[in-house]
């Protein structure tokens, strides 16, 4: 899922997203989630490798629950500079709606490999559609994994699972509940409900 995808789905003259360019960061690799308001509510999980951010879309956020194991979509990659992008996505445009970052920080795989850089772990691992990496995150942190659901219709779907470690939870996880109440995308929901209410017809 090359940049070009990326590029094709927007109108970068409508749209204050970044232009898909490749880019490496440094040394550590770093993670970003984005909570998105779009057509329905989620978050969008996403991992630098390859001087891109690999992008998976979590309908119901990610959990410290290690017996959640949230659906993830894998999507196209996006360029590494989305990694600080908030704000709105027009309407009539790829996405329409509001982002904003719920948690960001550094990654690493679990398993390293002597010469070889984390980059390149990660992405064998990818390779292998199952991947064990640690979160040093704000909210997110540990131990979690990626799995590709073999035995599903659906080529892009995956399971989001933390391990369990210190940062692991045993009580229900909402990320929901682990948002700021300043949050613009709430603000933008609130909106977007009270708009409705005022169409609908009274019965």
């Amino acid at each position: 899922m090359a940049l070009e995808d990326y590029n094709k789905k927007r109108n970068f003259k409508e749209t204050a997203e970044p232009e898909g360019k490749a880019k490496v960061s440094g040394k550590k690799l770093k993670f970003v989630i984005q909570r998105h308001a779009a057509t329905r509510l989620h978050y969008d999980f996403r991992l630098e490798m390859e001087g891109v951010l690999k992008s998976w879309a979590v309908p119901k956020g990610p959990s410290l629950n290690p017996a959640d194991k949230r659906l993830a979509m894998m999507v196209e990659d996006h360029p590494y500079s989305y990694r600080t992008f908030e704000g709105s996505i027009p309407k009539g445009n790829y996405g329409a709606g509001e982002v904003e970052i719920w948690d960001e920080g550094t990654y690493e795989p679990i398993e390293k490999v002597e010469g070889k850089s984390d980059d390149l772990v990660m992405r064998a691992e990818l390779h292998k559609q199952s991947l064990k990496f640690i979160l040093h995150g704000k909210k997110l942190k540990g131990e979690f994994a990626l799995v590709k659901i073999k035995s599903s219709k659906d080529e892009n779907a995956w399971l989001l699972i933390k391990h369990k470690d210190k940062y692991a939870v045993d009580e229900d996880y909402n990320a929901e509940e682990h948002t700021l109440k300043t949050s613009k995308v709430t603000a933008y929901l609130e909106e977007k409900e009270g708009k409705k209410k005022m169409t609908r017809p009274k019965v």
